[in-house]
């Protein structure tokens, strides 16, 4: 281990680093860097246990750095401390992997189209070194550090593995509903390896922090919640070192504020405004260059953790539910049995809920291996975080609750999506179909938003079968998956023998004269079926496919299906217009001679019954066979 001395030189080492290299890009945040340097070389160079040759050693102590603007000194940490060989002077270059804040490796990082054509993570990749492999998560949204560390740190728990999770906040940050979020959960899973450090450094982006520099109100507020907080001067090494002995011994989270200066150790920026994100000229870097000590780097010899023995669990062969062809059974209710089987088959299998899973049905899990599910509460920010966390030490993660509710956790979901997140969410209670509970409860934009997220996969069930199926698709397919369930029962309208796969869709009806296609999923694809019998009782022949994947989707297939079936599109969806499967659609079918009309909610919808609601807002069967009559006269 360092002695103090030597770690103020390494503190000195980073600060110069971060001088030169943000100097060099002619951007980036030093004084939120120089806040923190003291804090960092006693973590990277004292306190945390990690092989430097291996960041994927499974017993390496874990670091996210939620304050994401201050990369730089992350990079130069990483760079001293042996981990990565990177040209630090080529901080936020197009062809660095030091990014303006940290990126983890990707498998791609090219956003891949719409189209399930070579949809190959492989054949996409543009550059496969870029990223971090010591970058887990990707930051710079605030807020979030802590809510991934609880992943990580119940992960060890699970595991059975003594890594500890450090997550480096800025003070700025701590004015984000999630951190308390955080902030309840932790204590309530006795995650005493996890510990959380706050720069407290007075200063946020165009002035002083709601709190400033009156620590004892960070530390009093944060032990209401059940942790333990210690105060320190964030540039005293002595003192560092100090809370964090004490944070390893104490049988509860661990909150240390560090009470520091911004830009700290150069005069014309120490803890003066308006030098948030601004970095210096070069006359500037020479003034700082000689009050921050030129000293050499030291030899410090980094402490490997102790490696861990775990026994590996085998998986067992998935069991498979029985639903009769014809019987009605939700999709929400399959969604947890499926869950359920999965879990008992592979204890690799976590389960997290939002306090809904009475609803979701991912508490069937709870019933068969509760210690795989865990409870996020109405936390649903917190959640999503929590999935990535988990995910980014090796489980197969489910997260569950109301669709609705998904777009409060936006932010989270768009930033696992940069984190080439692993898991799949699924939102249940989808679209106007649920009923009385009115327009708050009914997810009508969910598609659209995982749509529009990279590498997404987004994926809506229709029947038991189905979404059973689904649900084991989604288990073993690499990527952010969406699935998205129904309140209301449906009749069961496969096999077991049916086989779905990622950017395919099911015919269901067809037949050599058919005039128009009808495309459902979810609830609508049962609309769809009944306005087919519709039609015909009118001589009007049509196919019906089931999109039951809407991203990737296969356009060239579905298209050369169209054109043989009447090259007339009728798609209806209980989601908003904008964003949902019509407008792929549409977008998919330009300019190939294909007439489509699309059938979506384009109002905000009252309270009601189902079957009420689909017909007042025109995606039910009555809907749909006006519009293909229509099409079908032109």
């Amino acid at each position: 281990m360092a002695e103090v001395e030597q770690l103020i030189n390494v503190a000195h080492v980073l600060k110069r680093d971060v001088a030169e290299m943000t100097t060099a890009a002619g951007s980036g945040h030093p004084s939120s860097c120089f806040s923190c340097a003291e804090i960092m070389a006693a973590l990277f160079f004292h306190e945390m246990k990690y092989n430097p040759k291996d960041p994927n050693n499974l017993d390496n102590d874990e670091f996210i750095l939620s304050k994401g603007h201050a990369a730089p000194i992350l990079y130069s940490s990483l760079f001293r401390a042996g981990c990565i060989k990177d040209d630090l002077k080529k901080l936020r270059k197009l062809t660095s992997n030091l990014e303006g804040h940290p990126m983890p490796t990707s498998s791609f990082r090219k956003r891949p189209s719409r189209s399930s054509e070579n949809y190959n993570r492989s054949s996409q990749n543009s550059n496969p070194h870029r990223g971090l492999k010591w970058v887990k998560v990707a930051t710079g949204s605030l807020g979030q550090g802590a809510s991934i560390g609880i992943g990580m740190a119940l992960a060890a728990k699970l595991h059975g593995r003594k890594y500890r999770t450090y997550v480096l906040m800025g003070d700025s940050e701590m004015a984000e509903g999630s951190v308390y979020e955080a902030l309840q959960l932790a204590p309530y899973y006795n995650l005493n390896n996890l510990c959380i450090i706050i720069d407290a450094n007075r200063l946020g982006q165009s002035g002083e922090t709601m709190v400033g520099h009156d620590i004892q109100r960070y530390v009093d507020g944060i032990k209401t919640f059940k942790w333990h907080a210690i105060a320190v001067d964030g540039h005293d090494i002595g003192q560092l070192i100090g809370a964090f002995g004490v944070a390893r011994k104490v049988a509860m989270p661990t909150a240390i504020i560090a009470k520091t200066k911004k830009g700290n150790g150069v005069s014309f920026m120490e803890n003066k405004e308006d030098w948030h994100g601004k970095a210096m000229n070069s006359e500037e870097l020479k003034k700082a260059l000689k009050e921050i000590p030129n000293v050499k780097m030291p030899k410090i010899k980094i402490e490997s953790p102790k490696e861990i023995e775990v026994s590996k669990n085998k998986k067992s062969r998935v069991k498979t539910s029985q639903y009769e062809l014809g019987g009605f059974v939700s999709t929400r209710m399959a969604y947890g049995k499926a869950l359920a089987n999965l879990a008992v088959s592979d204890p690799n299998v976590i389960v997290v809920d939002a306090e809904v899973s009475n609803s979701t049905h991912s508490g069937e899990v709870r019933k068969v291996r509760p210690g795989q599910f865990i409870e996020a509460f109405i936390a649903e920010q917190d959640m999503v975080s929590i999935c990535l966390g988990l995910s980014k030490k090796g489980f197969n993660v489910f997260g569950s609750t109301f669709a609705a509710f998904l777009s409060r956790a936006h932010d989270q979901i768009k930033m696992s999506a940069l984190s080439s997140g692993d898991f799949t969410i699924c939102g249940s209670h989808a679209g106007v179909s649920i009923g009385e509970d009115g327009a708050s409860q009914m997810g009508l934009e969910d598609i659209a938003m995982f749509r529009a997220l990279p590498e997404s996969i987004v994926l809506y069930p229709s029947d038991g079968i189905s979404t059973e199926k689904i649900v084991y698709l989604a288990a073993k397919t690499k990527g952010l998956k969406y699935i998205r369930t129904t309140r209301g029962k449906t009749p069961v309208v496969y096999n077991e023998k049916e086989e779905f796969k990622v950017g395919d869709f099911k015919v269901l009806k067809q037949g050599k004269k058919d005039k128009v296609v009808l495309v459902g999923a979810g609830i609508t694809l049962h609309e769809c079926l009944q306005a087919h019998e519709a039609l015909k009782k009118k001589r009007i022949n049509s196919a019906v496919v089931d999109l039951y994947c809407v991203k990737p989707f296969d356009s060239k297939k579905f298209i050369d299906f169209v054109k043989k079936h009447g090259k007339k599109v009728v798609v209806s969806e209980d989601h908003y217009e904008e964003g949902g499967i019509g407008e792929m659609l549409a977008e998919e079918l330009e300019n190939t001679g294909i007439e489509i009309s699309h059938l979506a909610v384009r109002e905000i919808p009252h309270s009601g019954k189902s079957k009420e609601l689909l017909e007042k807002y025109g995606v039910d069967k009555k809907a749909i066979v006006k519009a293909a009559k229509k099409l079908c006269v032109i």
